[in-house]
């Protein structure tokens, strides 16, 4: 633990030797808890001092049979969240140090958010897809999956405001899952141009930061409007200069044109021939 003193520099004011490799970590502002992933697959909690220059171990967990790979600790239900290379989802109580229950997803986890309002908990694993769990207090039920990465998902961001999801994949690219919608909208945000290696988003501001393997760290403003794609007109002449399209028959008797391809503005929708629309743009798998 650094803290900063009053020089400006950071000194360490806690060295904590663990009995296996650390793996990742869960730390609650509010009660000073600090929950610590282990490869051996076991979860240390601990209490730090106010003062944060004493950390006082309370339990361990049994959590999983390999590397912890996701801890969240939920202060509203006491409830302990993790995932492990095992492929197991798993939340404990954090007062009795039971475990409540597990899921068994289709591959490894690599991003875990949870909405306290519904209960609903966010897996995204290495196959790319997202798991919707619907959690009670010894059970849980299966929503929904979200596939919409070409690589693995490798973070998750929840906004439980707007009620907006997040995703980052090693496909370069990050998904926004218009959950509280209900329309089912998913945006793509085109920025890195390598893996995306972790999301953090800022509430008062709604703006996501992202950052990736190309070094790169890109902040997006997620309070404005966004232009959605129109729908495409049927016409079968050009809607600017009303060329006939290659199967308007009687138009191009009557005019003896030759009929012309047809392409669609993506600002407008208009059905327009290749001379109208000299700029081009690919359509996205």
């Amino acid at each position: 633990v650094w803290l900063k003193r009053d020089s400006g520099q950071y000194w360490p004011s806690i060295y904590q030797v663990m009995p296996a490799p650390c793996s990742c970590m869960s730390f609650n502002p509010e009660t000073r808890r600090l929950s610590i992933g282990l490869d051996n697959g076991t979860i240390a909690e601990f209490i730090l001092s106010e003062d944060y220059n004493k950390m006082t171990p309370v339990k361990n967990y049994q959590a999983h049979q390999s590397r912890v790979t996701m801890i969240l600790f939920v202060l509203e239900l006491e409830w302990v969240l993790s995932t492990g290379q095992d492929k197991q989802f798993a939340w404990h109580c954090s007062e009795s140090g039971q475990r409540l229950g597990g899921y068994r997803t289709s591959a490894v986890a690599s991003g875990l958010q949870f909405d306290v309002e519904t209960r609903h908990v966010f897996i995204g694993d290495q196959s790319g897809q997202v798991t919707i769990l619907k959690l009670e207090q010894d059970s849980c039920t299966l929503v929904t999956t979200f596939r919409g990465h070409t690589g693995g998902v490798t973070a998750l961001c929840w906004d439980p405001v707007q009620r907006v999801l997040f995703s980052g994949s090693s496909d370069h690219s990050v998904i926004m899952w218009d959950i509280g919608g209900r329309k089912g909208t998913a945006i793509e945000l085109q920025g890195h141009n390598d893996k995306v290696q972790a999301l953090s988003y800022a509430q008062h501001t709604r703006q996501l930061i992202s950052c990736g393997g190309d070094g790169g760290i890109v902040v997006w403003n997620m309070d404005v409007e966004r232009q959605e794609t129109p729908e495409w007109l049927d016409s079968d002449s050009c809607q600017k200069c009303d060329q006939p399209f290659f199967w308007n028959f009687k138009q191009m008797w009557d005019s003896k044109k030759i009929g012309l391809r047809q392409h669609h503005c993506r600002k407008c929708g208009k059905a327009v021939c290749g001379k109208c629309s000299s700029k081009r743009s690919s359509i996205p798998l």
